[in-house]
């Protein structure tokens, strides 16, 4: 087909976009040559992004839906079927059908125990293909999980639109992307970008053919700080990478400007407590201090003015998956089987914006209530506050959270010394939701170096709706 019949048929979609559903067979009559329907179906699925079109299953092609993605998203209790049967497939054809035993499965479990390692060091990974190999069967499932948990969040404040432009910066083997296309709807169209220089991107090219018909995807071979965004993206992703680069919160800043007006870039980080840390610090960077971004979710910024100065180290947890078969089978080999199954899904995510919106807006009324700023000058004495739940319990004892209202310089939790149908809202909101407490007394933790918010029986704790 030449470039003329091509011309041809994207002028010829266009025109018929406005009217009725684009048939391939119709479109070929009015083409010099006239060219198979197949070959028109595959020049409009190529154009597909350019001309904002997706395929129904009847094989026409209609406009994009304008409204947002509607959700019905209820987590992730495992790695689907498809993508486990890929994944082996690759593990099959690299070392036969034997791969978890014998030398290969040695091989894979050494390296798996390599880049742990390198990880809890603090030590870049180099991802040659059988590391990469060993990166898939080890976190393709909780990263997949991941970024699923994360849109939910995005998809439910009608924040992602059916036509979406992605651009996925240090795209790894694959588990974000296929979380992503998983999570769109059918009548979604996907254009989408991972940035992968390593080896991972030989995983990721071939894991993406299990990919819909309306997700689009590019891979480039090229590195995060040298590759250069061609336009603007609805949706910058950027997972569990911002702690492999030299610079990150620079490379972050330079893919704010890739950015959409009213798009979203969201970093995700293992939920330990240096990655979590720096992602915070990072975010700080980019969202206080008279940047033009603003943090979105989960932190909160309750009072004009101020920005939290603390650790930061806040994560969400969800359901552990089901074991997926190919980590089952490494590890039923080994005499530290436990090692090799990572169904753990925990994660710290950070959303920034360029619209000035913030999934909490609220400011609390000085006269009522008091900020974390100042809770020096309140401790042994009760006080009224309002905050986000920022952690799931974080003790064995009494149940012990993390909150925030964006103001403190120092970490604050609140501690359930005794629980009431009162202030049972503590327990039971969800991760990110916004609390009123009152009467609650402050203490200081001298071992921790932080501030304790003791909700007991004389103490109320709602939630506000946001």
């Amino acid at each position: 087909m030449n470039d003329d019949q091509r011309a041809a048929i994207r002028a010829n979609a266009n025109y018929l976009r406005e009217v009725r559903p684009i048939d391939p067979e119709e479109i070929d009559e009015y083409v010099t040559g006239q060219p198979h329907p197949a070959v028109v179906r595959e020049v409009l699925r190529e154009s597909a992004a350019e001309l904002d079109l997706i395929e129904r299953d009847d094989g026409t092609f209609v406009p994009v839906p304008e409204e947002p993605i509607e959700t019905e998203f209820a987590g992730v209790a495992a790695l689907p079927e498809p993508h486990v049967r890929a994944l082996e497939d690759l593990l099959v054809d690299e070392y036969g059908t034997g791969w978890p035993t014998g030398e290969s499965g040695e091989r894979l479990r050494e390296r798996i125990r390599t880049f742990k390692e390198s990880y809890f060091a603090g030590d870049s990974v180099n991802y040659d293909h059988e590391t990469a190999l060993a990166y898939a069967i080890y976190h393709l499932p909780d990263y997949y999980a991941t970024v699923q948990y994360v849109l939910d969040g995005l998809a439910r404040d009608e924040l992602l639109s059916k036509g979406l432009r992605v651009l996925d910066v240090g795209a790894g083997v694959g588990g974000p992307a296929l979380g992503l296309a998983d999570f769109l709807p059918d009548d979604a169209l996907c254009e989408y970008h991972a940035i992968e220089p390593s080896a991972a991107a030989d995983v990721l090219e071939a894991l993406l053919d299990d990919t819909g018909r309306n997700f689009h995807p590019t891979v480039h071979r090229t590195s995060a700080e040298t590759f250069a965004p061609d336009g603007e993206y609805d949706l910058i992703l950027m997972a569990n990478v911002l702690s492999e680069l030299d610079d990150p919160t620079a490379v972050a800043k330079r893919y704010l400007d890739a950015l959409a007006p009213d798009g979203s870039l969201v970093a995700i980080a293992p939920a330990d407590r240096e990655t979590s840390i720096g992602l915070r610090r990072i975010e700080r960077a980019l969202a206080d201090g008279g940047s033009p971004a603003t943090a979105y979710a989960p932190t909160v910024r309750l009072w004009p003015g101020h920005a939290p100065t603390d650790r930061g180290w806040s994560f969400d947890v969800q359901g552990d998956l089901d074991v997926p078969p190919f980590q089952r089978r490494l590890a039923e080999t080994a005499d530290e089987g436990a090692a090799f199954v990572n169904v753990d899904v925990q994660y710290s995510y950070s959303i920034l914006r360029l619209d000035g919106a913030r999934r909490i807006e609220f400011t609390p009324d000085s006269n009522r209530v008091a900020k974390m700023a100042d809770s020096e000058r309140h401790v042994s004495s009760r006080v009224d506050c309002i905050a986000a739940k920022l952690s799931h319990s974080l003790s064995d004892g009494n149940p012990l959270f993390k909150i925030s209202d964006g103001s403190e310089a120092v970490d604050h939790y609140a501690v359930l010394t005794r629980e009431t149908t009162l202030n049972r809202a503590l327990a039971d909101a969800d991760y990110g939701a916004l609390l009123e407490f009152e009467n609650v007394l402050v203490l200081w933790n001298d071992d921790e170096g932080s501030y304790n918010l003791v909700v007991d029986n004389e103490t109320i704790v709602d939630r506000i709706p946001i």
